[in-house]
């Protein structure tokens, strides 16, 4: 008996728990923010969070362009030195070609050796470096093959000739080579 009258206990527990917990969760109509009210509030809300958005978007749009123009700048000033490093060079061209023509090839040849080694020189000093294509196999990534020629003395795919040197800055590729590559009959 002692059983039943526990479990009438637990029973009118949990049904005094349930109705005090379903008291706390109802709020008086009194308390409750009028619809107005609520409307105005999440209004204010979105105008914040729009005017928010606006100008995010707006610094965004502020900082893609200050980038772009550094990015502008950059390229200009680089562009610059290399063209401020080769007007020596185009000066010595000028007076070379201001020299009187006379009959002195080989001074001439001296001159224009002078001015090769300055370009080479250039080239050098900005990280560019020649192609080495003779003898090599045949690389479409740096070769541009111009002409194809049935050669005996040559292997498949080998480079004949090179018509054009090709550049490399660093790694990067600046020209191909312009080659003339064996082929076999």
């Amino acid at each position: 008996m002692s059983n039943q009258s526990d479990s009438d206990s637990n029973d009118m527990s949990a049904a005094d728990a349930e109705s005090s917990g379903a008291a706390a969760v109802e709020t008086p109509a009194s308390e409750l923010p009028a619809a107005d009210e609520v409307v105005t509030a999440l209004q204010k809300e979105r105008d914040e969070l729009y005017d928010r958005l606006l100008r995010a978007t707006a610094e965004f749009d502020n900082y893609r362009k200050r980038v772009e123009k550094e990015r502008r700048e950059m390229l200009e000033f680089a562009a610059a030195d290399v063209l401020a490093d080769l007007l020596p060079i185009i000066d010595d061209l000028e007076r070379a070609l201001a020299a009187p023509a006379g009959g002195d090839a080989e001074a001439y040849r001296k001159g224009v050796e002078i001015i090769y080694r300055q370009m080479q020189d250039l080239l050098k000093r900005h990280n560019v470096t020649a192609l080495d294509t003779l003898g090599s196999d045949f690389d479409p990534h740096v070769h541009q093959a111009v002409i194809h020629e049935v050669s005996d003395a040559h292997r498949e795919g080998e480079v004949m000739a090179e018509l054009r040197r090709g550049y490399k800055k660093g790694e990067r590729l600046l020209r191909p080579a312009m080659v003339k590559v064996a082929k076999t009959s």
